[in-house]
């Protein structure tokens, strides 16, 4: 018969059995598995995010009380509806959205400054709310209910996202300066672990500062990423202890050491109560969230990974939502084209816009319709400019190119000559946002890979467009767009639609 304390010990240090007779000294529990205490490093990562969580619930709060105060207001005052009965309704929404966001987790950490995952929440959760007030309303039989819903629904949606977008902007501010991260440790594989921390490397407002590296497979004193370098400490058995040595209250897993299957959880053991993250990273390069699920079989996790599909409801959707905002980005092209095209013509001899041959969904081409910004004998110039090609891959770019006129210039710095193609988005050839419309000498050379950006309609923006475009190598600029085609969402097509917003006040590689 053993005793309590040496199943904790077997337990803990994978050691044998003691016998019931054996001294107590040698059954006492080492110092380094003593029961763990919460490390500094760990309680500063807790108060930021606490801190973090009471702005957020006092913005929701903020913002769920002025929209039910206006509505409130305009029931009263101008629809002349009884105060008891406005009270009423105004109490339940308040109350029930404001759970419905904490039931959500639209305040959990897992997702602060994530975007898409948080603004998502916070819709359902918005969407939620509403649907159990308005079936409250009908199985009691309350009226003035209609208008809060009317007016509060959309009101409030809009005021808790652009709250949120606004903390998030917050958040990312003080994440580039160093504040409110995660101080980060990466094992793995030293190619695993370089890529992690290349991709880590490409925005400072992920939450992750990677601070030192646990090299698997060789010894080194560091590990150089792009211009960085990065210390290596400890090794496969001294994990935990590292990551206490640099305070780090994160580890990203990039792999595991080779025929050692209980490495992840023996890792998870050791860091109980010292660290707040325990990441695994996959090489599944380009597979989005949204296709990721994980399933337990019989205590086995499997990720699943959707199959990408290019017909069906979404697709729909997502042309719904080209015709809507096409119909309205056209009112306003409709008004600046008469002193644009005054603009092109003053400034070169020929016609105000450019049709050019493109390549669509499928390998249908179409004529694309932009704003001309080059010189009528552009074409028969581009022969003599090849050697001069500043583009990657099969794009021809060049910063100072001569075609260009002094108003294509400005327009093309500003993305004003792509305006004209939100007609090619009403009338079908093209999405708002998607792969970049590709010429048809271009697409004769692709390969079997890039050819998958015809699945899905051309954009006017896309991820190739707010990521620098024309600084892009070629590799990355198909890497994207290929990413594109099959992760692609609505709430993604609205991130980067306003992305695109911005790049246009702050236009980067466009030229």
């Amino acid at each position: 018969m053993t005793s309590v304390e040496d199943a904790l010990s077997l337990t803990r240090t994978g050691s044998k059995f003691m016998p019931a007779g054996a001294p107590r000294a040698a059954r006492t529990l080492p110092n380094h598995v003593a029961a763990p205490r919460m490390s500094a490093t760990l309680e500063r990562r807790q108060q930021w995010e606490r801190r973090y969580r009471m702005r957020l619930r006092l913005s929701d709060a903020a913002v769920i009380v002025a929209v039910a105060a206006l509505t409130a207001a305009i029931q009263v005052f101008l629809l002349g509806t009884p105060l008891t009965v406005v009270l009423r309704g105004a109490i339940l929404s308040i109350a029930t959205l404001y759970v419905m966001l904490a039931a959500l987790n639209t305040r959990s950490a897992a997702i602060f400054g994530s975007g898409a995952t948080e603004y998502r929440r916070v819709a359902h959760a918005g969407g939620l709310a509403f649907g159990i007030v308005a079936i409250i309303g009908i199985l009691l039989e309350w009226d003035g209910l209609r208008p809060l819903l009317v007016i509060a629904l959309p009101t409030g949606m809009l005021g808790l996202l652009v709250a949120r977008w606004s903390w998030r902007r917050w958040l990312q501010r003080r994440r580039r300066g160093g504040a409110y991260v995660s101080r980060t440790l990466v094992v793995g594989a030293t190619t695993d672990v370089e890529y992690v921390i290349s991709s880590l490397q490409t925005s400072g407002e992920n939450g992750y500062h990677v601070v030192g590296t646990t090299l698997l497979d060789r010894n080194a004193s560091e590990v150089t990423v792009g211009e960085s370098r990065y210390p290596v400490v400890g090794n496969v058995t001294t994990v935990a202890a590292a990551a206490a040595r640099i305070g780090a209250d994160t580890i990203i897993v990039a792999s595991r050491p080779d025929g050692d299957t209980d490495f992840v959880k023996h890792l998870s053991w050791q860091l109980e109560g010292t660290a707040a993250e325990l990441v695994l990273s996959s090489r599944l390069t380009d597979v989005a969230g949204p296709r990721i699920s994980l399933r337990q079989v019989d205590g086995l996790p499997l990720i699943q990974v959707k199959i990408p599909t290019y017909e069906g409801g979404l697709h729909l959707l997502k042309r719904a939502l080209d015709v809507a905002v096409s119909g309205l980005a056209l009112i306003p092209i409709g008004l600046v084209t008469p002193v644009l095209a005054l603009l092109i013509k003053l400034d070169s001899p020929g016609p105000v816009f450019f049709l050019q041959e493109r390549v669509g969904r499928d390998g249908r081409t179409f004529r694309i319709v932009k704003f001309r910004s080059m010189k009528t004998d552009a074409e028969q110039q581009l022969a003599a400019l090849k050697e001069q090609n500043q583009g990657a891959g099969l794009l021809f770019k060049m910063k100072d190119d001569p075609r260009v006129t002094r108003v294509g210039k400005l327009l093309r710095k500003l993305s004003l000559d792509e305006l004209p193609q939100f007609w090619n988005v009403l009338i079908g050839d093209m999405s708002v946002v998607g792969p970049r419309p590709p010429l048809p000498s271009e697409v004769t050379a692709y390969d079997g890979t890039v050819l998958r950006r015809l699945y899905i309609k051309p954009g006017i923006t896309g991820l190739w467009q707010v990521s620098g475009r024309s600084d892009l190598s070629w590799d990355e600029s198909v890497r994207l767009d290929l990413r594109y085609v099959e992760n692609w969402s609505v709430m993604n097509d609205l991130q980067i639609m306003w992305r695109t917003g911005r790049a246009m006040v702050q236009p980067k590689g466009a030229y």
